[in-house]
């Protein structure tokens, strides 16, 4: 059984920063690719960034990259994603996912963790 655990969100104010962290067995690091998805109030959700046990790196929308970062912690079992300068616009309910591949398709991924809520003040 595949448990995928977020922890790390909150209310923060703009320009600040969070790590989000994802919890998951090795094996299923090993298993499958592991995703960052948000999803806004009243928008559909949409992906944010992807890895791979081996490394590999999927980035998600123009208005992340550079300030969001993905990576793992192979020895603890845990996906990270590193959120900088962040804006009001980045509140969203954040969630760890894990899919066969680096996809940026939500249809793609199998397992969901519960989601973390991130506020983000003005």
């Amino acid at each position: 059984q595949v448990q995928l655990v977020e922890s790390g969100g909150g209310l923060v104010q703009a320009g600040g920063s969070l790590r989000l962290s994802c919890a998951a067995s090795e094996r299923t690091m090993r298993t499958y690719a592991m995703g960052w998805f948000r999803q806004a109030p009243g928008k559909e959700r949409e992906f944010v960034a992807a890895i791979s046990w081996s490394g590999g790196i999927t980035n998600g929308a123009d208005s992340v990259k550079g300030r969001f970062t993905i990576s793992q912690d192979n020895t603890k079992s845990a996906v990270y994603l590193q959120m900088n300068s962040l804006k009001p616009e980045d509140t969203a309910v954040y969630y760890c996912a894990a899919g066969q591949t680096r996809s940026k398709s939500i249809d793609e991924y199998t397992y969901w963790g519960q989601g973390t809520q991130v506020t983000v003040s003005s």
